[in-house]
Parts: structure tokens; C-alpha cells; sequence
């Protein structure tokens, strides 16, 4: 039987994410590099070429991922997961995201096209240029420190600067003996 057949017959016909019953053809998502009925689904032509081209996605169009997102099927699961990443800014995708249940084997096979993978938020200066942790900044406005009377001047240079990991506004570093969090807004690379 062919691997078509056998999907038609797996999925009643109908695309295996939205439903449609026309122009279906076999889809086999990456990283998988030929068609099994194991890591292949029958979709419809729209669901393929928003799945391709990120800039073709109606959102609107993947709300049938409400679903879809509980079949058995692996491949079915690596694109749901996939396109409800890429659209989870829209709010509801993010609230199915929440609910899917995708196995640690899977998973990795959805997130081995960088698809959900999100950039390190950069700490950068006034001026935009990229801070590191070790780097030398100059104060570009005087700062009241809160909790003390100390009032860290401008052109005061911080060595040895810390980044915090859960915010990309702030820096941490020392001003005449004491630790304190500067905003990375009033601050320029030395």
C-alpha cells in the first residue's frame, strides 16, 4: 500500500490538521528527510504553504490546532506545536500551548528546526551597543541610588558590570564600594 493510501485511509481523507477534503498530499516535517506513514500527514494545500511561509500564516486558519493538537500522531503533533509557537504573540495559541501534551522524544524532533527557539534577550547601552558581563560602563546622568544618600555621578566608570539574566534593562555593578542595579538606559560602553 502506498504511503498516500495509507494516510488517506489513517486520516478519513481529510487533512489530518484542519480537516479539508481537498488538494491533500503527503507533508513529512523536518528533520525527517523521507515519507513513512510514521513521520508523514495528509494536509491540505493551505495548511502546507502557511507551514512553509511564514509570511502566507493566517492565524485564524490554525484556531483548528484546538483539535488537532490531540491526535496520536507524531507528525501531527511536531507541526501543531510548531505553528502554535509560532503564533503564540496572537494570545490563544499560547493558552493551547499550555494545555499540549507532547512527548520528551517529540518535542525534540519540533524544536530541531529552531522553530520556538527565542534569542537571549541583549543588554545594550544608551547608545545600543551590546554590553557583556565584565565590560566598563560611564555613567551618563547623575543617579540617585534608592536606600542610601549616595548619588552616583555622571562620567563615574563601573568596572566589572554584572548583567541580570531576567531583565535586559538592568545591569549590576559597584559605585564607590556599594552594589547597586543601574538602568542600562543611562549608561554608555567604556
Amino acid at each position: 500500500m502506498s504511503i498516500l493510501k495509507a494516510l488517506e485511509e489513517r486520516s478519513k481523507h481529510s487533512c489530518e490538521l484542519c480537516g479539508a477534503t481537498d488538494n491533500l498530499a503527503v507533508y513529512t516535517p523536518a528533520p525527517a528527510t523521507h515519507e513513512t506513514v510514521d513521520n508523514s500527514l495528509l494536509a491540505c494545500s493551505t495548511c502546507s504553504s502557511q507551514i512553509d511561509n511564514q509570511e502566507a500564516t493566517d492565524a485564524n486558519h490554525w484556531r483548528c490546532l484546538n483539535d488537532s493538537m490531540w491526535s496520536e500522531v507524531p507528525a501531527v503533533k511536531i507541526v501543531a506545536w510548531r505553528m502554535l509557537t509560532r503564533l503564540r504573540a496572537e494570545g490563544w495559541p499560547q493558552d493551547l500551548l499550555d494545555m499540549f501534551y507532547i512527548d520528551e522524544e517529540t518535542l525534540a524532533l519540533a524544536r530541531a528546526t529552531g522553530e520556538g527557539e527565542e534569542a537571549a534577550p541583549k543588554h545594550v547601552d544608551s547608545n545600543g551597543a551590546e554590553l557583556s558581563a565584565g565590560d566598563s560602563v560611564v555613567l551618563i546622568k547623575d543617579l540617585d541610588v534608592k536606600g542610601s544618600s549616595l548619588t552616583a555621578k555622571r562620567g563615574t566608570t563601573v568596572r566589572n558590570i554584572r548583567l541580570d539574566p531576567d531583565n535586559n534593562e538592568f545591569i549590576e555593578g559597584k559605585v564607590d564600594g556599594q552594589q547597586i542595579v543601574i538602568l542600562t538606559k543611562y549608561v554608555k560602553k567604556a
